[in-house]
């Protein structure tokens, strides 16, 4: 009797319950591994510009980092349950930490960043001299295979991640009572939004600052919306890595089980010499005795329709998500004309807030009213369908292309998309032996844009670096503009008047859409976690995340970037001559593709959602208790009614 009430060593710890220590550190790697992934898919165009490579590469090296997690997915999921877990997750922290030393590698061995530029010092003072005689010759190399590293790089932060997210749930669905096991997931998921928030205020910090940092050329004449501007990607990553080391650490002090939360201390006496006797077994369990029920449990996942059907979802549905955020800041930067930054910081501020209200709101009303496995597949297929509807709306928020001579309008003014650089050339400019792979934009009195000042037939400029007027342009003379002392200015024209007004009902859409999509994130995953036996939740979990790794988590970014290659108007130059990362999107046609492919996706995905909610129905009907032994979530049904 003077012994009952003293707490067991592996119980308490400092006071808190050793469950809830794991929850907070298992919250802090949530938002160490988020933090870094949001990180990395804001710094995705500075990685494009700086290496001078496409979009579809690009999507490559994004979706290298599901290549890691593929690489160990399923060995972490059936052999992690069975062995420490909070150790391999503290293994997995430190093996990401390394990977973001290793992504930022690039920049310290690289030279210094050179961009096209069709103007030299000479030409950044005043000067009478024609502008006309100047020719781009062939541009350094930005830095050859060097993206090489950033690919290898977020291969190992795939691997070091894998452990997180499906031993971590195991856990906790093991050792916490099964009515608040959905609030703890909930908790855990909304540590999963405040890391990108992290990530993405990060990555819009860094992307102000100059990629060189520290070496600045007083030279650059370049801004932060330019298409060549590179902000310090390597920067914020290695932020993201130190946190991710650190993150790991008290896992290093976690037993590898617990007692189940909540029991009665006579039962907790008992749980605990079973946890002891498990301990001393699995410490003694060779490989073969672990993988013996490989193939059962396989098998018996294969046979399960909801889970199956779940999977198919979940791919459809995550290729969507995950072609729509790999681009959507260039979507923001080519739609609405902002700067890298602007875009990053509008996405973190905007969307993240109410994604992580929803979460939150989601697993507490899952905890609130105990609600069974068929009203969450309910909840979340309706809540799915109207955000898909209401996602419509988007098509009417849109700003038109920018008038840019021999692009998208033609030297006299008139609307015309080509995707020939020979369109460059008129007679207005014809006689100045211009470049046609240079990318220096000036802005004409007449509100046109010209890829150079060369190809605008300016022949005088005055003013220095970023503040360089250029005069006697005979092209934007040849507009009809006026035959007068016609000039240009360095830089791009400003987007059309409501084109700001257009991305705020944008950003308000993108809210809605976000807050509703979130809600019924949660009542979707426990559909999930219910059609899985207990001894399969870990090695389920692990081949859902699997499957989706490798059916949407690589393919997407590649697709999306390619189709999104295919919309490029003017490519930037690699040396003398090679294609190398786009400068200007015909903004229409990227829009159909960027908002079209998600939709079709999705609308496809909405068919194994009715065939789950009419196998629950079936199950939660029948009363044959021989035929629903073979289902545990219909089992769980049952139990409920009987409640």
């Amino acid at each position: 009797m003077k012994e009952t009430k003293k707490p067991a060593a592996t119980e308490k710890f400092c006071c808190i319950s050793k469950l809830k220590v794991f929850l907070l550190a298992s919250s802090l790697a949530y938002l160490a591994k988020t933090m870094s992934g949001a990180y990395m898919n804001s710094m995705l165009t500075q990685i494009e510009r700086r290496f001078n490579i496409p979009a579809s590469l690009v999507g490559i090296i994004n979706g290298s980092f599901e290549i890691g997690n593929l690489l160990v997915i399923a060995f972490v999921s059936y052999f992690g349950a069975k062995l420490h877990r909070p150790r391999i997750i503290a293994l997995g922290c430190t093996v990401m930490s390394f990977a973001c030393l290793l992504i930022s590698l690039p920049h310290f061995l690289m030279e210094r960043y050179q961009y096209e530029t069709a103007l030299s010092p000479l030409e950044n003072s005043s000067s009478s001299m024609s502008m006309c005689l100047i020719n781009q010759k062939c541009e350094q190399k930005s830095g050859s295979l060097m993206w090489v590293f950033v690919l290898v790089g977020n291969i190992i932060r795939g691997i070091g991640e894998t452990p997180i997210m499906p031993l971590v749930i195991s856990y906790v669905e093991d050792f916490s009572k099964t009515e608040n096991s959905p609030f703890y997931i909930g908790c855990l998921q909304v540590a999963t939004v405040i890391g990108p928030f992290l990530g993405l205020m990060l990555g819009s910090y860094c992307a102000q600052l100059y990629v060189d940092l520290g070496f600045t050329d007083i030279e650059v004449t370049l801004t932060l919306t330019d298409a060549r501007w590179v902000g310090a990607w390597w920067l914020g990553i290695l932020i993201c890595g130190s946190v991710s080391l650190l993150a790991g650490i008290p896992f290093c002090f976690l037993p590898k089980s617990l007692p189940k939360e909540g029991l009665a201390n006579e039962t907790e006496s008992l749980s605990m010499r079973n946890t002891s006797l498990l301990q001393e077994r699995g410490a003694g369990w060779k490989v073969h005795e672990i993988t013996k029920d490989f193939i059962p449990f396989l098998r018996s996942l294969f046979h399960n329709p909801v889970y199956m059907l779940f999977i198919c979802i979940t791919v459809m549905q995550f290729s969507a998500f995950n072609g729509m955020i790999t681009f959507m800041p260039k979507y923001l930067e080519q739609q609405y004309g902002k700067s890298a930054s602007q875009a990053i910081f509008l996405i973190a501020v905007y969307n993240l807030p109410v994604i992580c209200i929803g979460y939150f709101l989601g697993g507490f009303l899952m905890k609130k009213f105990k609600i069974s496995t068929i009203q969450a597949a309910n909840i979340a297929f309706w809540i799915s369908l109207t955000e898909y509807l209401i996602y419509f709306a988007a098509y009417f928020t849109v700003c038109e292309n920018s008038p840019v001579a021999g692009l998208t309008v033609s030297y006299e003014g008139k609307e015309q998309v080509s995707y020939m650089e020979i369109t460059l050339l008129a007679d207005c400019n014809r006689d100045c032996d211009c470049s046609i792979k240079v990318w220096e934009p000036v802005c004409g009195e007449n509100g046109i844009m010209y890829v150079s000042p060369c190809l605008a037939g300016c022949r005088a400029s005055d003013g220095t670096r970023k503040y360089t007027v250029f005069e006697n342009c005979t092209c934007v003379a040849a507009s009809g503009f006026s035959s007068g002392n016609v000039s240009a200015v360095l830089g791009q024209c400003e987007k059309e008047a409501n084109c700001d007004m257009m991305l705020q009902y944008f950003l308000i859409l993108s809210i809605v859409c976000s807050f509703i999509y979130s809600l019924g994130a949660m009542p979707g995953y426990m559909v999930l976690i219910r059609s899985l036996k207990p001894e399969e939740k870990s090695f389920g979990v692990g081949i859902h995340t699997l499957t989706s790794r490798a059916f949407a988590g690589i393919p997407s970014p590649i697709y999306f970037g390619a189709l999104i290659d295919s919309t490029c108007l003017k490519w930037g130059t690699l040396s003398c001559g090679g294609e190398g990362a786009c400068r200007m999107y015909d903004i229409v046609t990227y829009r159909w593709y960027y908002l079209g492919l998600p939709a079709i996706l999705r609308g496809v995905s909405y068919v194994p959602s009715v065939l789950i909610l009419l196998i629950l129905k079936k199950q939660l009907k029948s009363s044959d208790g021989k035929t629903l032994k073979s289902s545990p979530m219909a089992m769980e049904n049952i139990d409920e009614q009987n409640d």
